[in-house]
């Protein structure tokens, strides 16, 4: 059957849908709907309301900006953790990343992306503000700049370390067991674990 010759609207219009989400193409948007018809109603009623939930009662932190269940996430609400040492990531993926490693104690920063004039984003689009504002207000010794190590991953870099070096924090870097070019979040938990215990301070 042709992919352009739906025997059934609503079935087009579903595909139509899973097929506008990343990494899915309209063959695998079409097995899906087909895998949903096959079960049962109530199953497909509690699929679609935990997508319902999650787009309108999910919160963003109002500290680290990370995605949480309510307005302070579980790791900034937790008393255990170090809050004089911050970690800046690009985002959430790069915070599950790094706790898998169970290497770091410490408070999370997601700026919400890197700065890339290639694609239309500059230090205005991301949360950096907020970030000098933590530091700004004191009781942080470190922030370390936890950035992919690609070339966008070092331009904001440099941006953050021109805006937070004028205060007394020392700024800190992975260590480069993270092979130039990765993206953090596909760093394997030993490589990044060694690379947060063995950080180094930022340097131009």
């Amino acid at each position: 059957m042709s992919f352009s010759e739906y025997p059934s609207k609503l079935l087009e219009n579903a595909v139509n849908e899973f097929a506008s989400l990343p990494g899915i193409g309209r063959k695998t948007a079409f097995r899906l709907v087909l895998n949903l018809l096959k079960r049962e109603p109530a199953e497909v009623k509690k699929f679609g309301e935990s997508i319902i939930r999650l787009r309108s009662e999910i919160h963003y932190c109002k500290t680290c900006h990370n995605i949480s269940d309510s307005e302070t996430c579980s790791i900034c609400s937790d008393s255990r953790r170090d809050r004089s040492v911050v970690c800046v990531v690009e985002n959430i993926q790069d915070v599950m990343a790094i706790e898998n490693t169970r290497q770091f104690r410490g408070i999370y920063h997601v700026l919400g992306g890197v700065i890339s004039p290639v694609d239309g984003v500059g230090p205005a689009d991301l949360w950096i503000d907020s970030l000098e504002e933590k530091v700004k207000d004191g009781g942080i010794n470190e922030v370390i700049m936890a950035l992919s190590t690609t070339m966008e991953g070092d331009t904001t870099n440099y941006y953050l370390y021109r805006r937070l070096s004028r205060y007394d924090v020392l700024l800190t870097t992975l260590a480069r067991g993270v092979a130039v070019g990765d993206e953090l979040e596909y760093t394997d938990e030993i490589t990044l674990g060694r690379a947060i215990n063995n950080r180094n301070p930022y340097q131009q």
